[in-house]
Parts: structure tokens; sequence; C-alpha cells
């Protein structure tokens, strides 16, 4: 594919975004979303989730979810945030949404105190990291120099949580989930389609929902980063928010750098971020010389 078609392609699918993200309290269809870029229903699906990870559906929820965390966030009953997202129901949002936050709506305005978080390690190319759950998603993915930094990283952020290792008979999905970022970081795999459980303050929240849409290979500046979600002015925080990330590589807050192209910040080490840029790198340029 050419350069040319590949900037063409990445503009349709920015407006589709930028089309879900204003309408995630509607009904959206395949159809509806291609006949806006003049594609058919398949081959958005397929493009939208080779860019992604993710299908417009999958979207679309994580967009819904974001609005609901915040409405939740912002004191709103359980009720009104539910139907101010566009749930439509409440039984909908008990199991749609309490699978992507990994807890009850309740829980989650009481800081999750109670919650039980699983955690295992490996050893990648990366060095040692880290990665964390509830029992419906990954709320933690850290790299450290031992296992014991990383313990004491997970309880500084979830200090009210049950912290219990992992053991594969009790937890198959982290051990499984652990395994594929691994083979990700260390093999060059494709991305893994990860259930995230995102905890933050709602720009935090609007900062990491937009870092999930930069395709694999891509890098923008802090201020694009601002000016994408409509906040100009505050490139600054949104650094901050970046490197609040507590899921690294699967939020891909390592794809933003400096306005001169430096590189910036990276709370595991500009070493581990460089890694990381020059591994996408290789493999669009692979791809796209296919």
């Amino acid at each position: 594919m050419t350069t040319s078609s590949n900037k063409e392609r990445s503009r349709l699918l920015v407006e589709v975004v930028r089309y879900i993200e204003s309408h995630a309290d509607e009904p959206l269809t395949l159809s509806l979303l291609g006949n806006m870029v003049k594609l058919s229903p398949s081959r958005l699906q397929r493009i939208f989730k080779a860019e992604f990870g993710l299908s417009p559906k999958a979207y679309q929820d994580a967009v819904r979810l974001r609005h609901f965390k915040q409405s939740l966030k912002k004191g709103d009953s359980v009720t009104e945030a539910i139907f101010s997202a566009g749930y439509g129901s409440v039984s909908r949002v008990y199991g749609e949404t309490t699978r992507n936050i990994g807890m009850t709506p309740k829980s989650y305005r009481s800081g999750g105190a109670g919650e039980v978080i699983n955690y295992a390690c490996k050893n990648t190319s990366l060095g040692l990291m880290a990665m964390a759950a509830t029992s419906k998603g990954v709320c933690f993915v850290q790299f450290g120099e031992d296992e014991e930094s990383l313990l004491m990283a997970l309880k500084d952020e979830f200090p009210k949580a049950e912290l219990l290792p992992s053991p594969a008979q009790s937890s198959v999905d982290l051990n499984n989930w652990i395994d594929a970022l691994n083979q990700h970081i260390s093999q060059g795999a494709a991305r893994p389609d990860i259930p995230l459980d995102i905890r933050g303050t709602a720009f935090q929240m609007q900062v990491w929902q937009f870092l999930l849409s930069i395709p694999e290979g891509t890098v923008i500046s802090y201020s694009q980063l601002a000016e994408q979600i409509g906040r100009p002015k505050a490139f600054r925080a949104a650094a901050s928010a970046c490197g609040a990330n507590r899921i690294g590589v699967l939020i891909p807050c390592h794809r933003v750098l400096r306005g001169d192209g430096s590189l910036g910040g990276y709370r595991w080490g500009l070493e581990r971020k460089q890694a990381l840029l020059d591994a996408e790198k290789s493999k669009r340029l692979n791809i796209t010389s296919l």
C-alpha cells in the first residue's frame, strides 16, 4: 500500500472515530458509518480493526463507558449516569458495563474498595513486566527491575484493593493476557485485543481513550494530542496524563513525543520508549512494503 493511500485510509478512519465520539449515545451501524466514508460495512470493519485493534462497535462501547464513568465521577446517580451515557436500561449497564469496568458502578463510585486484583510477572525484551487485572479486565501493566518494586507500585495504585498472585488454574485469562502481551513486545506479534479496566479523572480518561486510537507506528506531539481532544491549551496536562498512565503498551502513551520530535518522558524509561517506537516503525515499514 502506498504512502498516499495510507494517509487517505487514516483520514477516513479519523472521520469515523470523530463521528463515533460525538454520537456514542446513538445506535450506530456499520452501514451508517461505512456510507459516511464510502466503504462497505465489511471493509470498514476490517480496516478499522486492523488500524485500532478493535471494531467500531467496541470503540463505541469504550466511548460510552468513558461517558458513564465520567458521570459517576461527577457525582451523578447510577441511574442518571446510565441514561446519559446512552445505555437505555439499568440491566444493560450491570451486564455490559460491569464487564468492562471490572466492578459494579456502585463499587466504582466508592473507589473500588474491596476489589480483588490478581497479578503476575514475566520477563520480556523490555525487562520484567507486571500485569494486574480484575476478573474483567487489565488495570495495570508496568515495567521494573524486580517483583518487589512492581508489587509496591501496584499497591500504590490500588491501596484499597486485595492483591493476590495469579495462579494459572484460577486466573486463566490473566495468564493468557500476559503471555499475549509478552509475545507482542518480545516477538512482534499483533497487539492483543485485551479488555481494559481503565480508571482515572475525566481528563485522563479522555487522553487515554484518544491514545487507543493512535495507529501502531504513528507518533504525535503532546500539542497535537491536546488539539485532538479539543483542549489545545492543555498540552502540559495532556503530557501529565500520559505520565499517569498505569497500563503500559496497551494504552500506547509511548507514541506521544515532544514538539521537536525528541522522546520527552516515559515513566518506564526512555530506552523502553525508543525500543517500542523502533519496533513499531520497523513493523509498519515491513507491512507497507508488501
